[in-house]
Parts: structure tokens; C-alpha cells; sequence
């Protein structure tokens, strides 16, 4: 073999040992712009782009690991890759660690759709869910921050890693929780940050520990909901009230750290005791009046007036307003405290027979009607009731707005007086004489009266005679001729002459009759006996019937 054929062979062999897809060492031996020379000691240096030595000082004369791309391209120079090496030295190392459950530290370079992007000197996926215990708003404030991972799932095919940083933390509390537990005894005050808020308390961290502060132990007082008191993020000193180690659960408390005000609470504030305090809630059915730090009592609506009708204590409080009271009971069990503003001023129904006795006159304006009577002012709060019954002797009036109208003055006679039910009845019509005690002297059977028709209902008309009273004449008593309705003999303002045929002056009923005007004596008896036997089972009802049957009727002038 020739000189030149042994120098060729040992050439080949020498760069046998190269093998593309390994890592080789390497010398810089030149460093331009855009790339730099590599010297792995083959027959050609290869150029790796400057770009993968970023943020790093090097020199000529260095030494570089690569990986071996390829030994020659079209150019015949040497491909070579320092990232790739580093990516395939990091890849084994992170298998390596995967294996044996450690962790890796990384930088979060970005975020991307569902979670973040850490280099753990791999590309690595951080899932929105594991960046924290409680899942971040806003994954922004994580970028470019350095943390401690552990690989959940490792792809080789793929080359895939997912990261939790949640199962590190977790992990880390666990530990600290059980640190917690065993140190930990009931009455110690220890530092938490309220981590959660809910209806029934707030959940606070105490060093990996969640504890739960429950609402009945914020405060001494009332409050409805534990953000009253506390807020997520907030710092605060509490104490241990209880610890159950096997189900791992502590119940923490802040007011236990403060006197019970409640404790001397019926020597402080005894009945018939005035109080101030500022208005700290208002509810439909009363004002929460604070009268110390952690004391809390309540006015009733009903208690806020003797007189004026308040139906929401909103109308007449504010929150916050300072107001004085009257203590009316306290309940040390139920922590309560019963309050009255009204207690603050005389009770003007105290006196109300002195101001009102029975039979004094009186004139005020109507203030209000109802189905069953008008209500008259007497003074600012006191209201006296006409009954329906009681606004005329002689009319049958069926809704008070018949005689009557808001704005009116009246003139009325103090009936009765019910102080504990706060009422006062007057009267319109006993202010006047009852046309009715001498009424044989101006009605007598038989007697030719005239008036004019008041109403007219289905079974007669009624007639306003003298003295304003009401006369009744009834359809049997219109015509001799049999009668179909009322309304097609009689209207309503037409003026009628009719006999009187019956004087009831206990019922305070008169009946009259038209066809009877003409009658002799001797018939008039007969008629006004037929009309005594009336039965309510005919067609026609009787006297009786008919102004009973008045009081349900409805009739206006306009009905024809």
C-alpha cells in the first residue's frame, strides 16, 4: 500500500468517529456578525448563527458543545447547532428528573391559550389550572418570573412537558399544615390572610392551614355578611377556638379577643334607660340602632310614632343619622335590645278623653274614605271614624262618598273613645234631631204626601219626602195595571204623589203606594192589609224585604 493510500485511511477512519445526531466538542475559531465558526476537528469548521450564543460572552479559543447536524452540506461545511445540543442535554436531564419525581426550576417566557410557557431549559406547558391553588385572573403577572415546577407529563414522540406549579404548593402546604397542627393548641392568637368569603364566615390562611372564621364570631354584634367585617387579601389576628387534628379542621374566632359587651349588659342599660346611637341599618320592619361598639338594639316601625302612620322606617331615619331612644327590654340569651323613639314624647292617647269626651262636638276636614265609613282629623295623628251608619237618620247610604268628599269640613259628635286600640268614633247624624222620634206627627196612614224619586231598584222606587226622609213605594203599589219594571212608570228626579200605606217607626220605614191615591178609606184598610202579607217567596217582595234589600243595591241618578 501506497504512502498516500495509508494517509487516506487513516483520515477515513479518524472522521469515522463522527456521527451525525451526537454531541461533539468544539473550538471557536472565528466570530463574525451573523455567525460563528466552530472548529469540531473534521476536515471542515461549521457555522452556527449568532443568535444562539444570545447573552453570552464568548471569544475566539473557547470551547463549545454542539450537536452534529450534519457533517456536510451543499457547501461541504459542517451543520452544527448549539441550542439543539443544549435542547438534547436538557431533554435527558428532564426525563431524568420526571423519573424520579423531582422538580425544575424555569423562567415563564409567555402567555399562550390555556396557561403559560416556562423554559425549564426546555420549552414546557404550564396549564391555566396549575399555575396556582386558586386559578389567576390575570396570567400576565407571571411572565418573566422564575418558579419551581413538577413535571406532570413528559411526550418523547412529541417532545411535549407539562408543568404544575399548583402540586408544588400544595405539596408545600401540606407540609406546613401538619407543622401547624401538631404546634398549634386552643386560645393561641396567630397572623392569617382571609383567603375566601362566603355567607357563612371567611376561610383564612394560616401558614398552609385554611381555618374557618365563622360570621357568629366576628363581632359581638349583629352583622348579615362576613364582608362587613373582613376582605379577601386582609391580614388579621385570630384565635384558635378550636382544633380537630384527625379531619384536619380549625375554627378560629375575633371577637373571643374582645370583652363581651353583653356580659353586664341589664346594669348598663336599664329599662326606661335613654340611650343615643347611630343608625346602622334600616329593614322594613324596623332601624338597627348601635349604642356601643358590638351592642346593637332595635326599633320597631310601630315604635317610632304614637301618631304618625310610618310604614318603613326609611321614611323618617338615615343611615348613619345619630338618634336617642328609650331601652323597652333586653334578652341577654338572644342578645337582643328592644327600643322605642316614640317614649321620647307624652302619649297623646294618654289624655284623649280629656281632649275628646263622649258628646262634645267637633268639626274637622275628611281625610279619607272607605267602603265603611269617612275618617275625620281631629288633630296632627288622631283621626276620629264616622260609620256609614252614622252619617245620616233617614238616608240609606250605601259608600260614605255619597254624602261626602275628601277636604270637607264636618261637623260630628265624639261617640265613643278605644284608647288601647287608639279609635275614636264620631257621629254626623247625632249632631242633629231624629226626624224619626216624632214621626206619627208628620206621617200617618192614610195621609197624601208628595216628593220626589230618590232611586229606583228592581222591586220599587224611593221617594225623598219631607225632613229627608226616604219612602218607599213599592212596584205592587205603582199601578193597578200589573207593573214588568220599575223604571218604565218612574225616573229617577221625577215628583210623585203616593198615599202613605204603613208607618214602621221602629224599622224607620214608611211605605207609600200611588194607586192607593184615589182609594176610600175602606180600601186603603184593605190595601195596606194586603200589603202586610206580602211574602218574600212572590214576585214581590214586602217592606221589609225591599229596604233591606236597599242596603246591597247599588243606584245612581243617572240610571235610567
Amino acid at each position: 500500500m501506497s504512502i498516500n493510500a495509508e494517509l487516506s485511511d487513516l483520515i477515513d477512519s479518524k472522521f469515522r468517529e463522527f456521527k451525525e445526531g451526537t454531541i461533539v466538542n468544539g473550538t471557536i475559531i472565528d466570530i463574525r456578525p451573523q455567525v460563528i465558526l466552530v472548529d469540531i476537528g473534521y476536515k471542515s469548521e461549521g457555522a452556527i448563527p449568532t443568535a444562539e450564543f444570545e447573552d453570552e460572552e464568548i471569544e475566539v479559543g473557547d470551547g463549545v458543545e454542539v450537536l452534529l447536524m450534519k457533517l456536510e452540506d451543499d457547501n461541504g461545511m459542517v451543520v452544527l447547532s448549539k441550542e439543539k445540543a443544549a435542547h438534547k442535554q436538557n431533554w435527558e436531564k428532564i426525563v431524568k428528573v420526571y423519573e424520579d419525581g423531582g422538580l425544575v426550576k424555569g423562567k415563564v417566557k409567555s402567555v399562550v391559550k390555556g396557561g403559560l410557557m416556562v423554559n425549564v431549559g426546555v420549552e414546557a406547558f404550564l396549564p391555566g389550572s396549575q399555575v396556582d391553588i386558586i386559578p389567576p385572573k390575570d396570567l400576565t403577572e407571571y411572565v418573566g418570573k422564575i418558579f419551581e415546577f413538577k413535571i406532570v407529563k413528559v411526550n418523547d414522540e412529541r417532545k411535549n412537558i407539562v408543568l404544575s406549579r399548583r402540586e408544588v404548593i400544595e405539596a408545600e402546604r401540606a407540609e406546613l399544615r401538619q407543622q401547624f397542627l401538631q404546634t398549634v393548641t386552643v386560645g393561641d392568637k396567630v397572623e392569617g390572610l382571609v383567603k375566601n368569603i362566603t355567607d357563612f364566615g371567611a376561610f383564612v390562611d394560616l401558614q398552609g392551614m385554611d381555618g374557618l372564621l365563622h360570621i357568629t364570631d366576628m363581632s359581638w354584634g349583629r352583622i348579615s355578611h362576613p364582608s362587613e367585617m373582613v376582605h379577601i387579601g386582609q391580614s388579621i389576628e385570630v384565635q384558635i377556638l378550636d382544633v380537630d387534628r384527625d379531619k384536619e379542621r380549625v375554627s378560629l374566632g375575633i371577637k373571643q379577643m374582645l370583652d363581651n359587651p353583653w356580659a353586664d349588659i341589664e346594669a348598663k342599660y336599664p329599662i326606661s334607660q335613654q340611650v343615643k346611637g347611630k343608625v346602622t341599618k334600616l329593614l322594613p320592619y324596623g332601624a338597627f340602632i348601635e349604642i356601643e361598639r358590638g351592642v346593637e338594639g332595635l326599633v320597631h316601625v310601630s315604635e317610632l310614632s304614637w301618631v304618625k302612620r310610618i310604614t318603613r322606617p326609611s321614611d323618617v331615619l338615615e343611615l348613619g343619622q345619630e338618634i336617642e331612644a328609650v331601652v323597652l327590654g333586653i334578652s341577654i340569651e338572644e342578645q337582643k335590645i328592644s327600643l322605642g323613639v316614640r317614649q321620647l314624647e307624652e302619649n297623646p292617647w294618654d289624655a284623649i278623653e280629656a281632649r275628646y269626651p263622649i258628646g262634645q262636638r267637633i268639626t274637622g276636614a275628611v281625610r279619607n274614605l272607605t267602603t265603611y265609613g269617612a275618617f275625620v282629623g281631629l288633630e296632627e295623628g288622631i283621626d276620629g271614624m264616622i260609620h256609614v251608619s252614622d252619617l245620616s237618620w233617614t238616608r240609606k247610604i250605601n259608600h260614605p262618598s255619597e254624602v261626602l268628599k275628601k277636604g270637607d269640613e264636618v261637623e260630628a259628635v265624639v261617640l265613643s273613645i278605644d284608647k288601647e286600640n287608639q279609635r275614636v268614633s264620631l257621629g254626623v247624624k247625632q249632631a242633629e234631631n231624629d226626624p224619626w222620634s216624632d214621626i206619627d206627627d208628620k206621617f200617618k196612614v192614610g195621609d197624601l204626601v208628595k216628593g220626589q224619586v230618590a232611586k229606583i231598584a228592581s222591586f220599587g222606587a224611593f221617594v225623598n219626602l219631607q225632613d229627608d226622609i226616604d219612602g218607599l213605594i213599592h212596584i205592587s203599589q205603582l199601578s193597578e195595571e200589573h207593573v214588568e219594571r220599575v223604571k218604565d212608570v218612574l225616573k229617577v228626579g221625577d215628583d210623585v204623589e203616593a198615599r202613605v200605606i204603613k208607618v214602621d217607626k221602629v224599622e224607620r220605614r214608611i211605605g207609600l203606594s200611588i194607586k192607593a191615591v184615589e182609594y176610600s178609606e175602606d180600601e186603603l184598610k184593605k190595601e195596606s192589609q194586603s200589603f202586610e202579607t206580602l211574602k218574600p217567596s212572590s214576585e214581590m217582595v214586602g217592606l221589609e224585604q225591599a229596604f233591606n234589600l236597599a242596603s246591597g243595591e247599588e243606584w245612581s241618578p243617572s240610571e235610567d
